[in-house]
């Protein structure tokens, strides 16, 4: 099997994959195949390969070339230590979207009850983790997209908590009621005019409510501070990601809507991505 693993990643460098997911993803597919963990490749990847195996491996490497992201292609994605369904109705979780988990665990420590809401839900990730850790904690989450809601309510029935969760379909917090102590959201803050550079991974495969947020990113991030700024207690706070040079646009807009900036989370490469806010 590692010889047909080697000749899918010369394969997958030729479609125009980078050096690290060319040589990463055949191992991950392989081993999705065979339901196999890292371990179990390392001792038997020398097993020759059954005609059944190449022939769905290859099935897989296809999709990989058409830039078709892994995550898709295996049906999951892990987020904060649990594994989420996702499918091309969702947005794939990033590591970076975990700040905000970080954020709300040592913001507010267990045992403290918190009515809390997940805007533009997706998966899941982040409203149904705070459901995970927080367990006295009230979770709503709430999507444009009635097909992202689908798989966010599959996740919470695999992760144990859709007896704890609310899920709402709906425009940001449109279909919401009430305040909340806690708002998070990964809302869409692509720009437009950045869509023809973008990697075809993410550009022809993630859908596009999801990601774009007008032409300058900022259209759909500014309505959401401005709904978020009504809904939240006087203690109430908001953790927002946004993307790359975007810092300086979000906190206007925060403070435009009279939110309190109280700080701007970095992720691992020191890039500003998390605007963290009450109100003022």
């Amino acid at each position: 099997m590692r010889h047909a693993v080697a000749a899918a990643r010369q394969r997958l460098l030729a479609a125009g994959l980078d050096q690290r997911h060319a040589h990463l993803d055949p191992e991950v597919l392989a081993r999705h195949i065979l339901q196999w963990d890292r371990a179990t490749w390392i001792t038997r990847a020398d097993e020759p390969a059954s005609p059944e195996f190449l022939a769905a491996f290859g099935t897989l490497i296809d999709r990989r070339a058409t830039r078709e992201p892994v995550a898709y292609i295996v049906g999951s994605r892990e987020f904060y230590g649990r594994d989420f369904l996702v499918n091309p109705d969702v947005l794939i979780p990033r590591p970076e979207s975990e700040l905000i988990i970080d954020y709300a665990l040592q913001r507010m420590p267990a045992g403290q009850f918190a009515r809390a809401i997940d805007v533009g839900t997706g998966s899941g990730a982040l409203g149904l983790t705070l459901a995970c850790e927080r367990p006295e904690w009230h979770v709503e989450v709430s999507d444009i997209s009635a097909a992202a809601v689908t798989v966010a309510r599959r996740n919470a029935k695999a992760l144990g908590v859709a007896d704890r969760v609310t899920f709402l379909i709906g425009d940001f917090l449109e279909p919401a009621m009430g305040l909340f102590d806690v708002i998070v959201s990964n809302p869409p803050y692509v720009a437009r005019r950045d869509q023809p550079g973008m990697s075809p991974d993410v550009r022809d495969h993630e859908p596009h409510v999801a990601l774009f947020g007008g032409q300058d990113g900022m259209d759909l991030p500014r309505r959401f501070l401005a709904q978020a700024a009504e809904r939240l207690t006087p203690n109430g706070w908001l953790a927002m990601e946004f993307g790359y040079g975007m810092q300086d646009p979000v906190e206007e807009a925060a403070r435009a809507c009279g939110l309190e900036v109280v700080e701007v989370l970095e992720d691992l490469q020191g890039i500003a991505r998390t605007l963290v806010a009450r109100r003022g």
